[in-house]
């Protein structure tokens, strides 16, 4: 008995110390590999720094008379980089495009038409402001294959005192010390794309509703990827850039889905934990539920009336501001509304669209002229939903050739016919329209029209990210202009619920009979047995 103790002793023992260790390994936190999400943080946390100490190059050290000098002391070192900016849309203000219904067109600012300032043909040398380019007056004139006239330093300027000179085409401010910028370029930050992205279509935040002077250094709240107290990403992290082609393409000025920049390149299609969160993606965009609200610092522009451009004060044009210093009337441009912390309007889109171009005919003037129709349904198995600003502007229109009228707005003097500077509707439209090569009937009239604007960016904190209920619910869905598809808990199908009642009607009636037929069955057994 004694020997077969000693025996069990190790054997005890051994199970217990098994046992412990099982135990504190049990209990001991494992360390789980790094998620998707924390290795994108710690990618981008990295602070980069330059390899070269332009200060010191001998090319440099020597004051500059014009811009185009420096472009030249640029190329002497990076040879052949001028010819790729001089393949891009960047600087060749068009692309080429296929465009359902047209066939390939190029298409860009050189022929867009908006419905801000309408059209930057025949207004290059306010337009032009931000162009990468040196001295654009006209499109038409412009020599677009001089590589002198690549404007480096906008982009790489590290100084943040570079800018360009107003209704100069693009060159810059007379104040700019072109040695000092070109001693300090480096990798474009936040600032060189903000001077002319932030700013388009005359002021902060007039245009996209999502990009403003906020973003240049924003908090948390307003963008988690940009904000400096996050991630503090810079634009080019995302829209990244091979041989001067930089990746994501605006959509009012493009057709074709390509080179885009999407959510997915750095989270994937299935970033969340929740399975049925990973299968909303296959039709819902990322930035629909991530970006719950826009224009969250100021507010951006979302009306504006051309018809009411031309009123004089004492013979002299005039300004009407509110509170916070939003133009609500420009004699030059005619009344604005703006808003500020909006909620987007949701719209079908695979990635192509369709746009309206200068001599284009409107088949119903009683409707309001899509200027950029974004395709997609339900039914594409592309299309998601989107997040998009609708701009709605009355603007100029011709009743006789159906067209949209292009007047001329900026020019250097007056007497030239611009509408900024002469205050004659009909003279500058005139001009304007001459100067496309369309025909003027010499009527005017004006018409609605709209534009989408994608919402990509102040991405919110998940925490504030859209909740099921403001989609899924029958009053004021967010998604309750999408009506091609059937969604729970917003939409009525007498079908779908006469056939759930009709199942639930079978299931009460299975178990009443289920339930009857083990009364029937114990009744015969407890008469069988008494017998």
């Amino acid at each position: 008995m004694v020997k077969g103790m000693k025996r069990a002793i190790p054997i005890l023992v051994t199970i217990g110390l098994v046992t412990a260790v099982a135990v504190v390994s049990a209990l001991t936190p494992k360390e789980l590999p790094p998620t998707p999400l924390a290795q994108l943080k710690e990618q981008y946390a990295k602070k980069r720094t330059p390899s070269v100490d332009h200060s010191k190059f001998p090319q440099l050290q020597r004051a500059f008379a014009r811009p185009q000098d420096v472009t030249s002391a640029c190329i002497e070192c990076h040879n052949g980089r001028h010819t790729e900016v001089m393949r891009s849309n960047h600087w060749r203000w068009e692309r080429e495009e296929y465009v359902k219904g047209r066939g390939v067109v190029y298409l860009g600012k050189k022929n867009a038409v908006n419905n801000f300032c309408l059209a930057a043909e025949g207004n290059e040398l306010a337009c032009a402001k931000c162009h990468v380019g040196y001295g654009m007056e006209s499109v038409k004139t412009f020599h677009f294959d001089d590589p002198r006239n690549v404007d480096c330093l906008v982009c790489h300027d590290g100084t943040g005192t570079y800018a360009k000179a107003q209704n100069k085409g693009g060159l810059p401010a007379p104040t700019v010390n072109l040695t000092k910028v070109a001693q300090s370029v480096g990798r474009p930050g936040r600032s060189n794309c903000g001077v002319c992205h932030f700013y388009g279509g005359g002021g902060n935040n007039v245009k996209h509703g999502d990009l403003e002077e906020a973003m240049f250094e924003p908090t948390r709240d307003v963008d988690v990827h940009m904000a400096v107290d996050g991630a503090n990403m810079q634009c080019v992290d995302c829209h990244v850039t091979e041989k001067h082609n930089i990746r994501g393409q605006l959509y009012s000025l493009s057709s074709m889905n390509r080179n885009r920049v999407t959510c997915e390149q750095c989270h994937t299609s299935t970033p969340h934990e929740d399975d049925l969160l990973n299968e909303h993606t296959l039709k819902v965009a990322c930035q629909t539920c991530h970006i719950p609200v826009y224009a969250k610092v100021n507010a951006t522009k979302i009306y504006w009336d051309w018809s009411t451009a031309g009123k004089l004060r004492n013979g002299k044009p005039y300004e009407e501001k509110d509170a916070e210093g939003n133009i609500l009337y420009m004699s030059k441009k005619g009344t604005f509304r703006w808003g500020k912390n909006l909620k987007p309007e949701y719209v079908w889109f695979n990635g192509t669209a369709h746009h309206y171009l200068p001599g284009d005919r409107i088949e119903d003037p009683t409707q309001p002229v899509i200027l950029n129709r974004f395709e997609g349904s339900y039914a594409d198995p592309d299309a998601k939903i989107f997040p998009v600003k609708v701009m709605r502007t009355r603007q100029f229109y011709d009743p006789v050739t159906r067209m949209l009228l292009l007047p001329k707005l900026f020019a250097p003097r007056q007497g030239e016919g611009a509408l900024w500077e002469d205050f004659d509707l009909l003279r500058a439209i005139e001009v304007g329209m001459k100067e496309h090569g369309l025909p003027f009937s010499g009527k005017m009239d004006f018409i609605e029209t709209i534009m989408y604007w994608p919402v990509n960016h102040m991405v919110s904190p998940k925490e504030k990210a859209l909740q099921c209920s403001e989609c899924h619910t029958r009053h004021n869905s967010r998604i309750a202009n999408l009506r091609d598809f059937y969604i729970p808990g917003r939409d009525r199908s007498p079908k779908v619920e006469a056939f759930g009642k009709g199942l639930l009607l079978l299931a009460i009636l299975g178990v009443l009979a289920h339930g009857g037929l083990r009364v029937v069955t114990l009744w015969k057994h407890g008469r069988e047995g008494k017998r």
